[in-house]
């Protein structure tokens, strides 16, 4: 298909955003910067010279000389290994949808989100500048050699006529740093046609110097060394094709660099002549001055890497057969004396080494303007968006320069090989990441028109990038690293949220697919029981504290924020709960909870709620308890407004929730409708709790308070209701029991103590009853005091103003067992004045509790008597600060390891 990428038929892209905004960026972009390069020219010419660049002229008899034959072929490999499993992974990203400017950043960025994007695009920006530095010194390096006067000599004669200092040659790169900036001023056509001029003079000398091989005569060639106090000269020896050679330069044999001072070894030459191979990215770099980015990447990518890996081989074959080690160790440019045209191979190095510098340097440009115009680092690169009328970006240039110019302070080209080194591995490494996240996240619109690659050559390139960086650099390596985590970290917290995706997201819904999956409920074991909220509510603004105090209350389980909108779909144009959930949403990050929402629409509370409880959850995932606010006639109170997590804003409250019913305001939901709801939980065997005043809970102040003692969590697992049929080691006592010490366990809550209250009766032997229940806590691992309560006056007030006889209705003991549910009939056949007498006994225990757990009695069977029920359970929590009453049908307690 020859149609252009930017065609409107293809609408997706790698990046997100509505389409009216993408196709209106899109249009002021194509306005602005025409694409005009073809695949030779944009890809495989730049990767060609920054491949060859100073390795090929200056470096590889250096590498060969060092490493030997078999060491370098072998370096060659693994090179082209690490590199060619990152290649097989920019060609599958870069066939992937439309590609914009910025290259490996723009692929990392919309693959993996701006917090890898942004870091690695710092990292890739760093790369180029270093490897733009890097080829100036060389061409410097270059240029002294055949221009400079020689060490020791005041004077120069003929030619060597340059002086020779650490700040000449700053001044010498500082002037072609400043030429190749004028180049890429210009522009990113003008860059083209120069490197294609440079690509014929290259591919001219690298012809000549293969002849040369074969032409030119055995010779030798006098080496001049810098030393201390003059220079000392060697003689190397071009002794053309000898077996004998050949055989000396087999194996390794490393010594002291003569530039450096430092002694050679496998890792650090190796560092150097990676060097040949970091160019693969500047075809990619390119990308938004290509006509068919995602056709022209690929085909010349691979075409110049397999171009280079051939000549590199070749070469190294070539010096080996030929050349004395003398000579390939201590003379960088040889090629020059050995050569049939010598002039040629010198202006073939400085073109090489001048194209590479200026395609570091206006690929750093390129990543720098597409960091700055995705804005994540706000107004720190705000200066790079700067553009020329005919779309280049010259500021983005200008400051590339400047930081180019900056690492060449440096002044050794030996001394940032392993730095560069490093981070190109390290950009490679992650490009291999973005591929892998995409395949194994197995998301229907990654669909590469590239299919040469798998999960497999991915984790081979992310496994070879990570050793060799660790082998050329252990220090640099973990250096790079830090950085790198540095900069995610400061991304993820301070960068604005953006609208490309984020591939967390997808590898997240894979794998939680599949583990949901295998979740079989079927498998479930008491030992793992955890609970799993559906806290219902109607307003936010009234119940802050109380969805705070759940979530410290569901011990890692399954927590979900659930809401009824009382509306008819079928007279709404449209879903209302789609432009609510934002605002839930926004409401859970803000309060800092680990919650699900849950929102339905329903002709009543009632039947809402059967809907969440019905479908809320998946799979092994599903609420097992129902969390209900209390039902009584005070006036809610705004909580979300005072809470710490709003009064800090500038805005009221930032959230679009409406205003909390007037207290002369109708309720939504009758007391008939609302006990309805807890008996349906309890049909449906779901453990029911309700929480009276937890919005009176000032958490921050009753658990951080210096007072002594600490504060305390009193629990009553016993049926102040039903007096007769007092038990503690029932379901629903144990449930009660466990659902306290879930809350003690919570991290905010450990310093709080449990007090558990037992309730005993005259004639009962209360201290053996006190032991059976040391002893259950000690087998079920709860630390509690307990505390002997007498009720005998309770007990007698319950059987005067029972309106049972003995051993009628009223002695009916509610049966609990696992999965048993009965539904008494005398629920509420217990008088006012019992209630107010256990409410009392309740109140009277001190110190005042933090908070208090109580046995909630079963609705009765009976209906008409919910108000009944509803009104007992008032007065028994009146005035007793934050409570929760809970009722267990669940068995959640066990004694077995």
């Amino acid at each position: 298909m020859e149609s252009s990428e930017r065609s409107a038929l293809l609408t997706y892209r790698l990046c997100g955003g509505s389409a009216e905004e993408e196709r209106g960026r899109e249009r002021g972009r194509a306005a602005a910067a025409p694409r005009k390069l073809p695949t030779f020219l944009g890809v495989v010419v730049p990767t060609l010279l920054s491949m060859f660049s100073v390795v090929l002229f200056l470096r590889l008899g250096f590498v060969v000389g060092h490493a030997g034959l078999y060491q370098a072929l072998a370096m060659f490999a693994v090179a082209y290994f690490i590199i060619g499993m990152t290649v097989l992974s920019v060609c599958a990203i870069a066939t992937n949808g439309a590609l914009d400017a910025g290259g490996a950043y723009y692929m990392i960025s919309r693959a993996l989100g701006p917090e890898f994007g942004g870091s690695i695009g710092i990292m890739f920006f760093l790369a180029n500048v270093c490897g733009s530095a890097l080829y100036v010194l060389g061409l410097v390096e270059a240029v002294v050699d055949s221009f400079g006067i020689p060490p020791g000599q005041k004077a120069g004669t003929g030619v060597h006529v340059l002086p020779q200092s650490y700040w000449y040659e700053l001044l010498y790169g500082t002037v072609l740093l400043a030429l190749c900036l004028l180049v890429c001023l210009v522009g990113a056509s003008i860059y083209a046609k120069a490197t294609f001029l440079i690509f014929l003079i290259v591919a001219g000398v690298l012809g000549t110097v293969l002849v040369s091989f074969f032409a030119t005569r055995p010779i030798r060639v006098p080496i001049r060394l810098p030393h201390l106090n003059g220079s000392e000269i060697e003689n190397g020896s071009f002794t053309g094709f000898s077996l004998d050679t050949l055989r000396k330069n087999l194996g390794g044999d490393y010594a002291v660099d003569y530039t450096t001072g430092q002694m050679m070894s496998f890792s650090s030459v190796f560092a150097v002549m990676f060097n040949g191979c970091t160019g693969i990215m500047a075809g990619s770099n390119m990308s938004g001055d290509l006509k068919r980015p995602s056709y022209s990447i690929p085909r010349g990518t691979i075409s110049a890497v397999l171009f280079t890996y051939l000549v590199y081989n070749l070469l190294a074959f070539l010096m080996c057969a030929t050349c004395n080690r003398v000579l390939l160790q201590k003379d960088y440019g040889f090629l020059h004396d050995i050569s049939i045209f010598p002039p040629l191979v010198t202006v073939g190095i400085y073109a090489a080494t001048l194209s590479a510098a200026m395609s570091n340097l206006i690929g750093a440009s390129r990543i720098l303007y597409a960091l700055a115009r995705d804005d994540l680092f706000g107004r720190a690169l705000a200066l790079a968006k700067k553009t020329s009328a005919s779309g280049n970006p010259v500021m983005a240039v200008i400051l590339s320069w400047m930081v180019v110019q900056l690492v060449l302070f440096s002044g050794k080209l030996n001394t940032i090989a392993g730095v560069v080194t490093t981070f190109f591995l390290l950009v490679y490494a992650t490009v291999n990441l973005a591929c892998l996240a995409l395949e194994w996240a197995s998301a229907p619109n990654f669909r590469p028109t590239f299919r040469y690659f798998t999960w497999h050559t991915c984790l081979l390139g992310i496994a070879g990038c990570c050793v060799m960086m660790f082998l050329i650099s252990p220090v640099s390596a973990s250096a790079s690293l830090g950085f790198l985590l540095l900069l995610l970290l400061a991304l993820h917290y301070l960068s604005p949220s953006s609208t490309w995706g984020y591939i967390s997201q997808a590898l997240i819904f894979h794998q939680v697919r599949k583990y949901l999956l295998m979740l079989d409920v079927r498998k479930d074991h008491v030992k793992f029981w955890r609970p799993q909220m559906l806290l219902m509510v109607q307003n936010p603004r009234g119940s802050a504290r109380l969805i705070d105090f759940v979530n410290d209350l569901k011990k890692s389980g399954l927590y979900i924020l659930g809401h009824v909108e009382l509306q008819d779909l079928d007279m709404l144009p449209s879903d209302p709960l789609q432009s609510q959930q934002d605002s839930w949403l926004s409401l859970v990050d803000k309060l800092n909870v680990k919650a699900f929402v849950s929102l339905t629409l329903a002709p009543s509370v009632r039947h809402g709620v059967r809907q969440l409880l019905f479908t809320s959850g998946l799979g092994g995932m599903r609420p097992n308890t129902l969390v209900l606010g209390f039902y009584d006639d005070e006036a809610p109170q705004d909580g979300l407004a005072r809470h710490p997590a709003f009064s800090s804003a500038r805005e009221e409250v930032p959230l679009g929730f409406p205003p909390l019913r007037a207290p002369t305001t109708a309720k939504m939901l009758s007391a008939r409708e609302y006990v309805g709801i807890v008996a349906d939980a309890l049909k449906m065997l779901r453990n029911v709790l309700l929480a009276r005043q937890l919005e009176s809970l000032d958490k921050a102040w009753e658990l951080r308070r210096a007072a002594s003692p600490p504060p305390t969590i009193h629990v009553w697992p016993v049926n102040l209701l039903r007096p007769d049929s007092a038990r503690y080691a029932d379901t629903c006592s144990l449930f009660l029991l466990q659902m306290a010490c879930v809350l003690n366990m919570a991290r905010a809550w450990r310093r709080a103590r449990l007090r558990l209250f037992l309730c005993v009766e005259a004639g009962t032997m209360p201290h053996a009853q006190e032991e059976k229940l040391r002893q259950l806590l000690k087998d079920l691992r709860i630390q509690a005091q307990i505390q002997l309560v007498p009720w005998d006056a309770i007990t007698r007030l319950h059987w005067q103003t029972c309106r049972g006889p003995p051993g009628g209705p009223a002695e009916e003991e509610e049966e609990e067992e696992e999965g048993v549910v009965n539904f008494p009939t005398n629920t509420a056949q217990v008088s006012d004045e019992y209630v107010c007498a256990a409410n009392k006994l309740v109140l009277e225990q001190s110190p005042a509790p933090a908070v208090r757990f109580l046995y909630l009695p079963r609705p009765p069977a009976d209906t008409s008597l919910y108000p009944l029920y509803l009104h007992q359970l008032e007065l028994l929590t009146r005035g007793l600060g934050p409570t929760v009453l809970v009722h267990g049908v669940s068995a959640v307690t066990s004694t077995q390891l």
